[in-house]
């Protein structure tokens, strides 16, 4: 890190690969990679922090609700991540077959759309997964759907720095071409600099919304208007999306689709959160708060 900062102002750009970046960490037989340390992180996070909030005054749910999520919101992101790369960002063009009907073949087959190791996690498709695993253990707990959304918002930002932190130290994910002087040389990106966008996306996806969310959680009675932290997050990280999306290089296989509408997919998913999150907050602000007695604690 020292390195790459010393290197702002100089004219040569950064070399990425002379940072001296490993995708993992190596165990002879095995790479653990920072990739899925970084889910583990912040899902381990989450589970943490949400099992810390819940002792606060006003809460939805109870541990057992919490453990629930904790398994449900886990498969919620991994398949639903998944099918939403594949849905949204692979299309069976020759550079970049569809996950769903392509198979990989080495010393065994294997399915590409099983093979989460190789990348490819769309945050759209995430999110839905994690809104269905929500709405399930709403549902099954008798449990507020809109205040358990609250409380989960909260915690996302640390998981999603962690992913664009791995994706940096990957190679992967880079930005457009960038003449700036922070500009970046990425392996298999060709001999231009490019913007390090993988960086843009983990400042303001993650820290950013991080320094906001969590604050408003403790130090304010937000979590007593159901909607006003979801809402939040929905809206910030949608408009952060939408904003680092002009600085990264677009999915080889949708540079025309980008060309003809002007806009990134990333950017066209980004709208309709972006406008459903500023009615959650509208609806939240103007709607009458909670009140903060023990009838809001759900006992355990």
């Amino acid at each position: 890190m020292l390195s790459l900062l010393a290197s702002v102002g100089v004219a040569e750009p950064i070399h990425w690969a002379e940072l001296g970046l490993r995708p993992g960490i190596e165990l002879g037989f095995f790479t653990l990679r920072f990739y899925s340390l970084a889910y583990l992180g912040g899902i381990l996070f989450a589970y943490w922090h949400l099992s810390k909030m819940i002792k606060a005054p006003g809460a939805p749910l109870a541990q057992r609700h919490v453990d629930d999520l904790f398994f449900y919101c886990t498969l919620g992101v991994i398949f639903g991540g998944r099918l939403g790369y594949a849905l949204f960002y692979t299309g069976g063009s020759s550079d970049k077959p569809s996950l769903f009907t392509h198979f990989t073949a080495g010393e065994t087959v294997s399915w590409d759309l099983l093979r989460l190791w190789d990348g490819g996690m769309s945050f759209h498709g995430g999110l839905i997964g994690v809104l269905l695993a929500i709405a399930y253990v709403s549902r099954r707990g008798d449990l507020n759907f809109l205040r358990v959304c609250d409380y989960i918002a909260v915690n996302v930002p640390i998981g999603m720095l962690l992913g664009r932190l791995a994706n940096f130290i990957n190679g992967e994910l880079w930005g457009r071409t960038s003449d700036v002087s922070w500009a970046m040389v990425f392996p298999h990106a060709g001999a231009l600099p490019r913007h390090p966008s993988q960086l843009y996306e983990a400042i303001l996806e993650g820290a950013l919304l991080a320094v906001i969310l969590i604050p408003l959680f403790w130090k304010s009675r937000a979590r007593y208007r159901p909607g006003l932290l979801v809402g939040l997050f929905t809206a910030g990280i949608a408009a952060a999306r939408f904003t680092v999306e002009f600085f990264r290089e677009p999915d080889e296989q949708l540079l025309q689709f980008a060309r003809d509408t002007g806009l990134s997919m990333g950017q066209w998913l980004t709208i309709p959160l972006i406008i459903l999150g500023v009615a959650v907050m509208a609806r939240a602000l103007i709607s009458k708060p909670l009140g903060s007695g023990t009838g809001a604690t759900v006992a355990p």
